[in-house]
């Protein structure tokens, strides 16, 4: 099973050759699984030869547009193509009536002679509180991150953990810094894929400062890939303990681990 990234820069990337931070997960038998569907996806999987036709399941991490914008993408693609079968889409109970009500269903609501759902385009597999999910031979837990606030209300967002065959790799998606939180996650993932923000003149708040992830215990650095990154000059992740950054393209083969080129 390998984990290619089909892009890996931050919401707003333009140029740089790059894309919006979403991956895509390929079984050893050619199945997918799309972690995150954002406004870039369509271009970025096209890219890396991934198609409607050979994208059967989603993983959405929250609802900002870099990372669910390409739903109304993917279900349109799918629906019009009679040979092609609805995505398995699995979501967190807490994101899938904002989704639909307030993301998706002024685009997909559109059907003639047919009043349209969520379950129209996607096999919902809404994930409750501390619930897993099986794909392939691997298990898949969601788990609650601190992203951003609106008001008093802390607007729902996840990462993931993968476990295949006891190799454990750790996908944060966007998060604040929250060292506590995420320490026993650290510790336990074999390779940790952490979203960082680098090169902002001032500090956004919503995603983790490349400075304060570099004072992280260099054993949790030493197995941390960097993605989420802002343009331009980004500094030297190697020299300061970290795995590296990761680049548009890169895979990993999430048994053992490796950097594959």
């Amino acid at each position: 099973m390998k984990l290619i990234f089909l892009g890996t820069g931050s919401s707003f990337i333009v140029g740089e050759d790059n894309y919006q931070s979403n991956m895509i997960l390929v079984a050893d038998d050619g199945d997918t699984l799309l972690v995150d569907c954002g406004t870039d996806a369509r271009h970025s999987s096209f890219e890396q030869g991934f198609t409607p036709e050979n994208i059967n399941n989603v993983f959405i991490t929250h609802l900002h547009a870099d990372h669910a914008g390409g739903l109304e993408w993917l279900a349109f693609s799918k629906y019009f193509n009679e040979a092609l079968d609805r995505p398995n889409l699995f979501i967190a109970d807490t994101l899938v009536k904002e989704l639909w009500e307030d993301s998706l269903k002024a685009g997909l609501g559109s059907l003639i002679g047919e009043e349209s759902s969520l379950e129209t385009f996607y096999k919902v597999h809404a994930l409750g509180r501390n619930d897993t999910f099986q794909w392939q031979d691997a298990e898949f837990a969601h788990v609650q991150t601190l992203h951003v606030m609106n008001g008093r209300y802390i607007v729902p967002s996840y990462g993931l953990c993968i476990n295949r065959q006891g190799y454990k790799a750790l996908i944060t998606g966007d998060t604040q810094f929250c060292s506590k939180l995420w320490l026993p996650f650290y510790g336990e993932a074999d390779i940790i894929f952490h979203d960082c923000e680098t090169t902002l003149a001032h500090e956004s708040g919503v995603h983790p400062r490349y400075e304060k992830l570099a004072t992280l215990d260099p054993a949790i650095k030493a197995k941390m890939w960097l993605y989420h990154y802002n343009p331009g000059k980004r500094p030297n992740p190697v020299k300061d303990g970290f795995a590296g950054f990761v680049l548009k393209g890169q895979s990993f083969d999430i048994k053992k681990g490796k950097l594959t080129q």
